[in-house]
Parts: structure tokens; C-alpha cells; sequence
């Protein structure tokens, strides 16, 4: 290339860039390219647009040095189609594309107008001269995946960075033979400026474009099903009527062979007929005089109560006694009888660690099979590895007793932190040495046969532009600037409010930022205790204002502005409820003084979510099509789940969808959880209920709990793991399925191509390790065992010595004695109480907003710090066997040491390390 081409090539990059579309000819430009530099510009596509990709492509282009690369370059737009282009190029003349502006300008203001009136499947054959052959079929491809909206998005795309000088003539033609009516506002030979413009005064707004319409290849997938069975059909009554797939007893062979094994297979393919499959084929086979006794765990409530189902319904018929426990029913089940009485047991894990740990099961000898579940769990300290740690004692102790078989199941074996392949094995290898398996089952040989089984949805990535102004954010974000301000002025030598610079609000960072200075606060010392409480109290507060207004711009950037605002008035209405001192009264009139302006901005129309429009959009297309369309939508917190369930019963053309929502059991500090009776109402009604027609649900619904009737998941500003993303978007199980994801944020879009890629990964090593002598297999699994084992056995020799030092408890916030250590007694081994008459004079009770039963005790009223400038929440008072005591959490206060005064704030029980007594009813007065 000589430097004139360059220069001009440099003149000439704009029309470039608004032209090419990189992607479609890197492939012929693999000489000269990089494959990292090919890569860089397909993720810059997918995330920002073609725009940018082109950017990137033109400047890896101009730094090239070797020869032969311009004319490659031509060849490769000649090849791809881009003919007006090249042309353009070649004569350095690009006035014809030039004159094509004005047009593309027009179609871009039309393209609401164009979206709503426009079906491209009508026009596309007439004017697939004026696009490349690719987009052509991308946009037949997204019609018949999206829907006709979204094709119509797609095509304005094209058209738009169409080289063709004959398009806009070309579209007229074709729009006139099909009578549609936006050829009237299509001047192609008038001038584009002089647009009637009736359409565009209309209510039409323009949506996000889609970045990204990713359709998986199905040898790749671990993915979906389409069964869907009429509700009043039992799955196990079904198993029970079919004959095992030829896939199905290629998974279940190696158990079925006496071997340990991990099944990794889709979700959706029938994992847990391939486990009662195994399971009657080991109860029928075992040596003569050998009783089988099986256990299946599954990690979650809802699961637990799905699978007790089905294995009860199935193996009862055949004679045998199939009972279950789970964390809610333990309290009233006596371990040791069901475990002895039955041949199925089905367990939460933690059932079982208890029980191993307190003597009720004496070994995991008395099982002869052991099931689990979602076994990519066995990791780390979660109860599945628990168990295993027992098995594996046995095992590598040499105990003459006979250990059960294991069996995992799992849809994603996942890779960790892995970079390669290499990585990757080694983190799978970890994994079948915690589960003791030998084998790693997955389709091989019929893979054909699962493939017409499982569906593999289609995965679509659809970025969203955030709010272009957001006056919202703007009164918030100086509400806490003053906040900060205040507590800089409260003490000025407190150096974790010195590091405020760059912290942007409304983010996950400067949550945990502020978290940290919480933290800070609360063990905050002075000389003079009364000065040092009252700085304290003060910091409390400013940072506990902080955080909500953080959380607040959160939901407004995910949700509606109101629902942001709701929150803050609910918090501000709480504080007034408590201790109200100076500080909190003067942070209140500053944000009273906002309300009527934020309550103005929160109500405009204009301040509409551009994320909510567009899930909108999404809604109404899919029902529209398919209005038995059963869908999941993701979200991260149960704050959203709420906010998104309330926005949707409030649209007027969404109102029939009846949303319903499924969380998690467990506390946080906004939410006490869903009670297991709501969880399975939930379920029941989205599954058999035609009237709900769209379930809104946190991680507790990713992974195991069956949700066949889904056909459209949607993940909203929703990414994890690899595993996660396997999971999440296995939800989607019937045929025609389609999994979304919808973001504002580019890094998520990445990080899902990234757990993509992992995927990719993931296969390969499990294909790596297959190929592996299995002699050898099991000597890398001794080894990883051994070398666990040796860690395992130094940690617990190590276990820190109970400090028996008596240590004074202080209120968390206002820093008042509330009890000391020696006082505290342990109730039914995991609750905590104080005796004694010094500490029943130092909270006030309050009936509980909530009061229920909670497993083993009843919730009848909240404890509180009894100064009247304070009223920091302390814990609750609980009915306990007939007694009401209090029960406080450890959160809620700072631990002073009597000797040397240090201070620390442990966040769980388990961090605080002191001599812990047993309660006894005769010590509480």
C-alpha cells in the first residue's frame, strides 16, 4: 500500500465506518489479522455496535506494515458484498455513498413508524440486492426468533449502512407492490428532509438496538427440554409407563456397573429418571443377604419436596418404603427411625451432617448408595462435601466397613476460575476427587437421539441504553454528598471518610465501600467513651443513610423511579419510628426538603425506565405470538422481584400476565424470606395455573427445581458463574424456547460470552479426561485426596481453644453495655440468649411485624436498645418450649475485650470464638 492509499484510507474512515459492518469479512482477512485482534473486534460489536467494531478494525488495518494487505482488504469487501463500497475505494470517490445520508437519516427518525408498520418477511426477497447475504439471513433468523418488531429493528440496521446507491428506490418499490402504507412517508426520489412528519408526532419511541442474536450450535449445548405434561399426569406415574431412552441408559450404565460416577447431561434430558433407574436397578442387584438402603439429597427445599414426590410415587408401587427430611420438617422427624425404617431416604444435606456429627447415624456405611443432586455443589465447606469428608476419612483411614456407592448429577460441572483447558481439568479432577467418582458419564453415543429431545433455545443478548438524563439521580446523589459532608464534619480525624474521591453512587462498589466504613464506625475508639459514643451513634447513622440512598438509586436504575422513592420514605418513616436524635431528625429534614421535587421527577413520563420499555416490548410481542407463552424472569435481589411484580400489575397491558414471585428461604436484612408452603403454592400455581403466566425469581430457581411448562426465560441485568448460566437458562425447557438477556451494561454482556466460552471449555476437558486411562484417572484422585485430607487434618488440629475470657457486649450503635459474654447461653445449639435481670433492663421489646413459627421456636416481638436516642434493633423475643426469651444477633452489637478494650464486630457467631454454655430454663428469671 502506498502512503497516498494509506492517507486516503485515513480521509475516507468515517464513511467507512458507517458502512462496514468488520465481522462479516474477518474471515477473509485471517493473513493479515491476529486471531486475539479478530476477537477484540467481534466482542467490540457485541457490545458497543458495528459502529465501533469498525473503528477497531480500521485501526488494526492502518497500523499493518505488511505487504499485500489493501488488496486483500478490496478482496475481501468484493467477497463479502460490500460492491458500493469497494467501488467507492477503489476511485476514491465516495460521493454516492454520501448522497445516501440523508436517506439513512430519514429511515432512523421513520424506524419506530417503520417497526410497527413494517413485516421485513413481506419485502425482504425484493430487496435482498441492497443488503449482504449475511444480513439477510440474520434478519430472516431474528423474524422467526423475535418476532416481527425485532426483525424490523434489525433490518433499519442494515439498510442504514446499505452501500447499494439503489436502496431507498428499491424499498419504495418494494413497500408500493405490497401496498403497505409507509411508503408514503418514503420520499426515496423527493427530498428526505421534506418528510410529512404525522407519524413522528405519534406516540412511537424509539427502543435499544439488539448487539448480539446468538444461536448455539446443538452438539455444544447442555440445555433444555420440551416435555410438558398436562398437570393432572405425575412424572413419576409417567417413568413408570416409559421405556428408558437409549441416551437415558447410556448415562445410568456406569452406575449401573458398581462404578462411582458423575452424570453430566442437559437439563431437561431426564436426569432423575436416569436416577431412579439406577436406583431400582441397585436395589434389585445387590448381593443376597445385602439390604440396600438409599439416600438422594437435594440442596434445595422445593427440590427436596419435588423429588420425595416422584420417588415416593414411583418405588412405593414397587414395594418399597421411601420416606423424607428437609431443615423444615427435622424438628418433628426422628432421624435415626427413618433412616432405619426405609429403603429411600430424601435428605437436605445438612440432615445428615448433623445427624453424622451428633452420633444419630453412626457412618455413612449404613447407606449402599448415596445420590446428589446438583453435585457441582460438593465444594468447599457446603454440606454436600461435608458428607463426603466423612466418606473419605473412611476411606483413606482404612475402615474395614463397607462405603456406599455415589452417584452426582449435574448439568455443569463448571470450571472455576480456569483460563484454559488445562485449568479446567484440573478443577473437574477436584471435583471427582471430593465425590469419589471414577467416572464422568455424559451422551456420546447417542448424541443424535438427545438432540431431538432437548431443545436447545436460542440465546439473545439485547443491550439497553440507560436513562439519557436522570434528574432522579442528580437530587439523590447531593442528598448524600451533604451526608458525606456531615459525617466529615462530625469527627475530622475518622481517616476511612478521607477516601471518598471517585466513588460513583448508585454502584456495587461504593456499596461495599460503605459497608466497610459501617464497619469502621462501629469499633471506632476515643479516650472519652461518652465522646466516642456519641461520634459513633452519629457515624452510624450517617453511613446507614448513605447505604439506603445507594440502594435507592440501585432500584431506580432497574426499576421505576417511584419504587426507588417508596423506599426511602418507608426507611425515613422507620427512623422517625425509633430513637430520632439530632443527627437523624436534621438528615430527615434534608430529605423532606426533596421529597416534592423527587415525587415530581418520579411521576413524569418522560423519567420512564429505557430496561422497562424494553422488557416491555419483549412481553407484549411473545404473548402476542404465543399467548400461552409461560415465562421466568430473573432478577438478583428480592427488592427487584418485588419492584418489577408491582410495575407489571400496574400496566394496564401486561395486568393479565398475574406475575407471581419465588425467592429464597433464607434472611436478609430487608426480607425475612418465602415460607416453603409459599414457595410450593408458587410453583403449583405457575405450573398448573394457565392464569399465571409469568414467575419472577431470584437464584433459587436456577438450578433443580423442575419449571417444564417455561418457554421464555429472561434474564434481567442476571449473570453469574458458567453453571449459573447453564442452569438459568435450562429453565427454559419447551420446545421454541428463547433465553434473554437483557442488560444496560456492557461488562455483563461480556462476562455471559465469557461463561460462553467457558462452556466451550468445560466440554472439551470433560472430553479430555474421558480419553484418560482410568488407572491413571483414579491415581490423580488418590493424590488430590491425600493432599485435602492432609489440609483437612492440619486445620483441625489447629481449631482456635474457646477464649474463656469474659468479654462486655456493646450496643452496635450508640456503644451502651448491653451484657457480657459469660451471660450468654447457647438454646438448641445454634440460638443465643442472655440471663440475668442487667440485661432484661437494658432493651425494650415491641410486638414483631411478623410473628410466626420458625422451626423450632415462635417469633412474638423485637428487642431494642432501651435508650430513646438509639432503639437499634438487637434481635427478637421468642417463644422457646413455653418460655419467651430474647435472642439477640451478634451483628447488632460491638465485643469489647475487658483487659486490653480492643474492640471487634463479628458479622456471624461462628467469627466470635468465646465459651459457649448451654441454656437451661432454670437460669432465666
Amino acid at each position: 500500500m502506498t502512503a497516498e492509499q494509506r492517507k486516503n484510507l485515513e480521509a475516507f474512515s468515517d464513511y467507512v465506518r458507517r458502512t462496514l459492518d468488520p465481522t462479516y469479512i474477518l474471515s477473509y482477512m485471517n493473513p493479515w489479522l491476529r486471531e486475539d485482534e479478530m476477537q477484540y473486534i467481534q466482542a467490540e460489536k457485541n457490545n458497543k455496535g458495528p459502529l465501533e467494531a469498525a473503528s477497531l478494525f480500521l485501526k488494526y488495518l492502518l497500523q499493518l506494515q505488511e505487504e499485500g494487505w489493501f488488496r486483500g482488504f478490496l478482496d475481501a469487501l468484493s467477497h463479502a458484498g460490500y460492491s458500493g463500497l469497494h467501488e467507492a475505494i477503489v476511485d476514491w470517490n465516495f460521493k454516492k455513498i454520501e448522497q445516501l445520508e440523508q436517506h439513512r437519516l430519514l429511515l432512523k427518525r421513520l424506524q419506530p413508524v417503520f417497526k410497527d408498520k413494517i413485516n421485513p418477511i413481506e419485502i425482504l426477497p425484493e430487496i435482498s440486492d441492497c443488503i449482504i447475504n449475511q444480513e439477510y439471513e440474520e434478519i430472516m433468523q431474528v423474524c422467526t426468533n423475535r418476532g416481527r418488531m425485532a426483525g424490523a429493528e434489525k433490518l433499519v440496521e442494515c439498510l442504514t449502512r446499505s452501500d447499494k446507491e439503489n436502496w431507498p428506490k428499491t424499498l419504495q418499490l418494494a413497500l408500493e407492490n405490497v401496498n403497505n402504507e409507509f411508503s408514503k412517508l418514503w420520499m426515496a426520489e423527493g427530498d428526505a428532509k421534506g418528510v410529512e412528519t404525522e407519524y413522528l408526532e405519534e406516540d412511537y419511541v424509539e427502543t435499544s438496538s439488539i448487539h448480539i442474536v446468538y444461536q448455539e450450535e446443538p452438539e455444544c449445548q447442555n440445555l433444555s427440554q420440551n416435555s410438558c405434561l398436562p398437570a393432572e399426569v405425575s412424572f413419576a406415574k409417567l417413568c413408570s409407563q416409559l421405556k428408558p431412552r437409549n441416551y437415558q441408559l447410556e448415562l445410568a450404565s456406569p452406575a449401573m456397573n458398581g462404578k462411582n460416577t458423575i452424570i453430566c447431561a442437559p437439563t431437561g434430558c431426564g436426569k432423575t429418571f436416569v436416577s431412579l433407574l439406577i436406583c431400582e436397578h441397585h436395589l434389585k442387584t445387590l448381593p443376597q443377604g445385602r439390604k440396600g438402603k438409599v439416600v438422594f439429597f437435594a440442596n434445595h427445599v422445593p427440590v427436596y419436596e419435588q423429588q420425595k414426590s416422584v420417588f415416593s410415587e414411583y418405588f412405593e408401587k414397587l414395594g418399597y418404603s421411601v420416606a423424607g427430611i428437609s431443615g423444615a420438617t427435622a424438628e418433628n422427624v426422628p432421624v435415626k427411625q427413618v433412616v432405619e425404617n426405609n429403603d429411600i431416604i430424601i435428605l437436605t444435606p445438612q440432615i445428615l451432617v448433623n445427624s453424622l456429627k451428633d452420633g444419630t447415624v453412626p457412618s455413612l456405611s449404613v447407606f449402599t448408595l448415596m445420590i446428589f443432586d446438583e453435585c457441582h455443589n460438593t465444594r468447599k465447606q457446603h454440606p454436600y462435601n461435608k458428607i463426603m469428608f466423612c466418606y473419605l476419612d473412611q476411606k483413606l483411614g482404612g475402615s474395614s466397613e463397607l462405603l456406599p456407592q455415589v452417584i452426582g448429577m449435574t448439568a455443569s460441572v463448571g470450571v472455576g476460575d480456569a483460563k484454559n483447558t488445562a485449568e479446567a481439568v484440573e478443577h473437574i479432577c477436584r471435583l471427582c476427587a471430593c465425590l469419589d467418582a471414577s467416572v464422568i458419564a455424559t451422551v456420546k453415543e447417542n448424541l443424535d437421539e438427545l438432540r431431538q429431545v432437548v431443545y436447545t433455545p436460542q440465546k439473545i443478548f439485547r443491550k439497553v441504553e440507560s436513562r439519557s438524563t436522570n434528574r432522579f439521580k442528580y437530587v439523590v446523589s447531593q442528598l448524600m454528598r451533604e451526608t458525606e459532608s456531615l459525617a466529615k464534619g462530625i469527627f475530622e480525624g475518622f481517616e476511612n471518610l478521607s477516601q471518598l474521591q471517585n466513588r460513583e453512587f448508585g454502584t456495587q462498589k461504593y456499596e461495599q465501600w460503605i459497608v466497610e466504613v459501617h464497619k469502621a464506625c462501629k469499633v471506632f475508639q476515643l479516650p472519652d467513651k461518652d465522646e466516642e459514643s456519641r461520634i459513633c451513634k452519629a457515624l452510624y447513622l450517617c453511613t446507614s443513610h448513605l447505604r439506603k440512598y445507594n440502594d435507592a438509586l440501585i432500584i431506580s436504575e432497574h426499576a421505576q423511579m417511584k419504587d426507588a422513592l417508596e423506599y426511602l420514605i418507608n426507611f425515613f418513616n422507620d427512623v422517625r419510628a425509633a430513637g430520632f436524635d439530632e443527627t437523624e431528625q436534621d438528615l430527615t429534614r434534608r430529605f423532606e426538603a426533596k421529597v416534592k421535587e423527587l415525587e415530581s421527577i418520579s411521576m413524569d413520563p418522560s423519567n420512564e425506565n429505557p430496561k422497562l420499555k424494553e422488557l416491555f416490548l419483549v412481553l407484549q410481542e411473545e404473548y402476542h405470538l404465543n399467548p400461552e407463552t409461560k415465562t421466568i424472569l430473573f432478577v438478583k435481589t428480592r427488592a427487584l422481584a418485588d419492584a418489577l411484580k408491582k410495575w407489571i400489575e400496574e400496566n394496564s397491558q401486561l395486568g393479565f400476565l398475574k406475575p407471581d414471585i419465588l425467592t429464597g428461604r433464607g434472611k436478609t436484612s430487608q426480607d425475612t424470606g418465602m415460607t416453603l408452603p409459599a414457595q410450593k403454592y408458587v410453583l403449583e400455581a405457575f405450573g398448573s395455573n394457565r392464569d399465571h403466566n409469568i414467575l419472577i425469581a431470584t437464584s433459587v430457581a436456577d438450578e433443580g427445581i423442575d419449571i417444564a411448562q417455561c418457554n421464555l426465560v429472561i434474564l434481567y441485568e442476571y449473570v453469574g458463574n458458567v453453571i449459573k448460566m447453564i442452569q438459568t437458562r435450562g429453565r427454559g425447557r419447551a420446545r421454541g424456547s428463547k433465553c434473554l438477556l437483557l442488560t444496560s451494561n456492557a461488562d455483563v454482556i461480556e462476562k455471559e460470552n465469557i461463561n460462553m466460552y467457558k462452556e466451550k471449555m468445560m466440554n472439551e476437558s470433560i472430553i479430555e479426561l474421558q480419553a484418560w486411562d482410568e488407572a491413571k484417572f483414579k491415581e490423580k484422585l488418590l493424590h488430590l485426596q491425600n493432599a485435602e485430607k492432609f489440609i483437612r487434618d492440619s486445620q483441625q488440629n489447629s481449631k482456635p481453644i474457646p477464649d474463656k475470657k469474659n468479654k462486655k457486649l456493646l450496643c452496635g450503635k450508640c456503644k451502651t453495655l448491653a451484657c457480657y459474654t459469660s451471660d450468654i447461653r447457647i438454646v438448641k445449639d445454634s440460638h443465643h440468649t442472655v440471663i440475668g435481670n442487667d440485661f432484661q433492663k437494658s432493651f425494650v421489646i415491641k410486638p414483631h411485624p411478623k410473628p410466626k413459627r420458625c422451626g423450632d421456636l415462635d417469633k412474638i416481638g423485637k428487642i431494642f436498645c432501651a435508650r430513646a436516642d438509639c432503639s437499634h434493633d438487637w434481635g427478637i423475643r421468642a417463644k422457646v418450649n413455653d418460655l419467651e426469651i430474647p435472642l439477640i444477633k451478634i451483628q447488632s452489637f460491638v465485643v469489647e475485650d475487658v483487659e486490653t478494650g480492643k474492640q471487634t464486630n463479628p458479622s456471624k457467631w461462628k467469627e466470635f470464638n468465646f465459651e459457649k454454655i448451654p441454656f437451661e430454663a432454670t437460669q432465666m428469671s
